[in-house]
């Protein structure tokens, strides 16, 4: 069964109509990421945000010491990414869809929910946005790279082969490299994917006003009030 997260949640200022569940990088919170919620609440009045808080656990990249992470890392270049921790991966994933069926039963449609995240968050969200069987009104992935890429096309749902998908990455970037988010957004272009990839100019691993006004974008495009 899957483990039960806790999250920091920012309610909706109007009539609740949509969702946004967004998922934060190695080592932070879903505090970390309420900036997001509360710089964007007054344009999107009608979303509520999850900010869901990984467990901690055990991350070889930082010498086995435990941190919240989505799963365990040995590395950020190419070769120690492809040692993928698969098994901690689909954990991540279904308990991130436990949250999503919440919402579900709670009476936001599937088509009315966002997935998206940062950095380790933004591979999470990628991979439960295509594999899971809801149809989401999109999917976001900041900073990040696509997961068990080679499996993914045999993976991927139908329920989400449609769905628009926002991917952005800054080009100065040092912990997630740039061409690992390009290449990604490339791959899931190749197998039929409605892929955006977005480049920031001089920005490193974190967000700035011109994502986080793409980001409103996408968000209201998809989920406009009702």
């Amino acid at each position: 069964m899957a483990s039960a997260l806790t999250s920091v949640v920012v309610g909706a200022k109007a009539k609740h109509t949509a969702t946004v569940v967004f998922l934060h990088g190695l080592g932070d919170s879903g505090n970390g990421w309420s900036f997001l919620a509360d710089e964007l609440s007054g344009l999107l009045p009608h979303i509520k945000w999850i900010l869901p808080n990984a467990p901690s656990r055990p991350i070889t990249l930082n010498a086995g010491y435990q941190m919240p992470g989505w799963f365990d890392l040995t590395g950020l270049d190419k070769s120690s990414l492809k040692d993928e921790d698969q098994k901690g991966m689909l954990a991540s994933v279904a308990s991130v869809n436990q949250l999503i069926r919440q919402e579900v039963d709670d009476g936001i449609p599937a088509n009315r929910i966002i997935v998206g995240g940062f950095s380790q968050g933004g591979v999470m969200s990628l991979l439960t946005g295509l594999t899971s069987e809801y149809k989401f009104a999109g999917i976001i992935g900041c900073s990040c790279w696509l997961a068990m890429a080679d499996k993914m096309k045999s993976m991927g749902s139908d329920a989400n082969k449609k769905t628009p998908i926002l991917m952005c990455h800054g080009d100065m970037d040092s912990v997630v490299q740039f061409q690992f988010g390009e290449e990604s957004a490339n791959r899931l272009k190749t197998y039929g994917y409605d892929v955006t990839f977005n480049k920031y100019r001089g920005l490193a691993h974190s967000a700035n006003p011109a994502e986080i006004q793409d980001l409103a974008k996408f968000i209201k495009d998809r989920l406009p009030q009702e």
